[in-house]
């Protein structure tokens, strides 16, 4: 069977695109086990998702992420930007508003055009952010709420639980070129509070309307950015006072900008959504 992808990339997080409405793919190759063969950077084509178009009932078309190591995560902010360029352009629906459903839910991009009509970036109301911690879901401490601390090996650590339909705990620190995501981002991540995982942000606070952000991801490890951890980011940020509801997102493969509208209580983030190349492999 030879299968037609897309490679794209949210500000270096990238994806492969499959469109599967048919589901003929899914009947054949099951998605978690496609997802570890294309997704190896060495074996296959490389990415840290694979991003799945569906059919949908209820909404314009359906989608699944499958991270690089099999597992799926319910949404992911990067990738359904690229999600919403792809559709448009290559003709599976007109509309420049695309309701899309999710397993966190209905998420609507909007594609963002220039005067010469060229696409320069997608707009997406991200929904509520989730602050109970059952649902999150994170365990907190006797003690503890949304922002509780934790021992680790690397000592105390004090984070804040948020999810945009996934899991989020976010760590503010001094210096986010030097915070210790290769050893606090897995124990976070897999550590028994978090009963669904997580994934990890460490962010500082470069003003208050804009922090810079590192990001260890459940399911792909370090990757160039996440969109919904950003969401997850000035959320916190907002919590805790250190930051205003617009912000500007700094990340390893660009920007992001973030704004929590707390008269609806949605989060609305804008960033870009690139092609890198298109191909046909062999399963």
């Amino acid at each position: 069977m030879d299968l037609t992808f897309t490679k794209m990339h949210g500000i270096g997080n990238d994806f492969i695109l499959i469109d599967d409405r048919s589901l003929t793919l899914e009947r054949k190759h099951p998605y978690p086990g496609l997802a570890v063969r294309l997704c190896d950077r060495r074996f296959g084509i490389g990415a840290d998702g694979l991003l799945i178009i569906r059919p949908s009932d209820t909404c314009d078309l359906g989608f699944r992420i499958i991270n690089s190591d099999g597992s799926e995560a319910q949404m992911c902010g990067n990738g359904i930007r690229c999600l919403a360029r792809f559709a448009y352009e290559s003709g599976i629906t007109g509309k420049t508003e695309i309701r899309v459903e999710t397993p966190a839910g209905v998420i609507v991009p909007r594609l963002v055009f220039d005067q010469t009509g060229q696409i320069t970036a997608v707009t997406v109301d991200m929904g509520r952010p989730v602050l109970d911690p059952e649902a999150v879901p994170f365990r907190p401490s006797p003690e503890g709420g949304l922002t509780d601390t934790l021992e680790t090996p690397y000592g105390p650590v004090t984070f804040t639980a948020v999810s945009m339909g996934n899991p989020h705990a976010v760590i503010v620190v001094d210096d986010a070129d030097r915070s210790p995501v290769t050893t606090l981002g897995p124990f976070l991540e897999t550590h028994e509070r978090f009963p669904e995982k997580t994934n990890v942000e460490f962010i500082e606070i470069v003003s208050s309307s804009e922090l810079k952000m590192k990001v260890w991801e459940r399911g792909a490890g370090i990757t160039l950015a996440c969109g919904t951890g950003a969401c997850a980011a000035v959320v916190a940020a907002v919590l805790n006072g250190k930051t205003d509801e617009n912000v500007r997102v700094r990340l390893d493969g660009g920007d992001l900008s973030v704004t929590w509208d707390r008269a609806r209580d949605h989060i609305i983030m804008t960033g870009p959504a690139e092609t890198v190349f298109q191909g046909r492999i062999s399963l």
